[in-house]
C-alpha cells in the first residue's frame, strides 16, 4: 500500500500542479502561477512555507513507510488502508475538476494587484474553496493508505496552511476585488464544507 500511496501522491501532484500549469499556459499565455510570497514573515509568508512544508510531509509519509515507519494503532488496519485508497483517489479527481472549473481564474497564489472574475458556480457553489477541501481529503486519503506519524503530520499542517491562506490571505483579497459580490456570496456559502455559513458576516463557515 505503501507504494499506491506514494504513486497516488506524485500523481496528484502532477496532475494539479504541472499539467494544469500547462493547460493554462496553452489557454490563456498564462501559467496561473503565483509564486511570490511576500514579505517574510508575513502571514502570507507563512502561509506558503506552511503549504510547502505539507508538501514535503506529504512525501514523506509513504516514503518513511517504504523505509519501515509502521502505522499507527488501529489505523494500521488494511480495510482503513483500502478506505483511504477510495477517498484520495476521489479528493484528487475533485481537485482536478474544481480546478477546471475556475476556467482562466484559476491560480496558485494571489496576486494583490490582480483582478479575476469571481467564479461561483459549479463546485464553487458548494463551498467557497472546493479546491483545498479536495486537497484536505486526498491527504486525509493518503495519510490512512499509510497511517504513520509522518502522514497524518502532513494532513495536519496542510489544514493548518489552508486554513492561514484562505482567512488571512485569499479572503480578504477577494473582498478588496470583489465587494458586495464577494460577501454574498460567502454569506450563502460554506467556507470548505457546505451549510456551514455565518448567521451574519461572511467570515466564518
Amino acid at each position: 500500500m505503501a507504494s499506491l500511496a506514494l504513486g497516488f501522491y506524485l500523481l496528484g501532484l502532477v496532475l494539479a500542479f504541472g499539467v494544469r500549469s500547462i493547460v493554462q499556459w496553452r489557454r490563456t499565455g498564462d501559467t496561473g502561477l503565483r509564486l511570490d510570497a511576500g514579505r517574510i514573515g508575513s502571514l502570507r509568508w507563512w502561509a506558503k512555507l506552511s503549504f510547502l512544508a505539507a508538501l514535503v510531509l506529504g512525501l514523506a509519509g509513504p516514503v518513511a513507510a517504504l523505509a519501515g515507519l509502521a502505522g499507527l494503532g488501529a489505523l494500521n488496519h488494511r480495510a482503513v488502508a483500502v478506505a483511504g485508497l477510495v477517498l484520495a483517489g476521489a479528493g484528487i479527481g475533485a481537485t482536478l475538476l474544481a480546478q477546471l472549473t475556475m476556467g482562466a481564474s484559476w491560480r496558485i497564489g494571489v496576486d494583490p494587484q490582480e483582478r479575476t472574475a469571481l467564479v461561483t458556480a459549479s463546485a464553487f457553489a458548494v463551498v467557497r474553496n472546493p479546491i483545498f477541501t479536495a486537497m484536505i481529503v486526498t491527504s486525509a486519503g493518503l495519510a490512512l493508505m499509510v497511517p504513520n506519524v509522518v502522514s497524518l503530520a502532513a494532513t495536519v499542517v496542510l489544514i493548518a496552511s489552508i486554513q492561514v491562506q484562505v482567512r488571512a490571505v485569499e479572503e480578504p483579497y477577494l473582498v478588496r476585488t470583489h465587494g458586495q459580490a464577494y460577501t454574498d456570496y460567502a454569506a450563502r456559502v460554506g467556507r470548505f464544507l457546505p451549510g456551514l455559513t455565518a448567521r451574519s458576516g461572511w467570515p466564518t463557515g
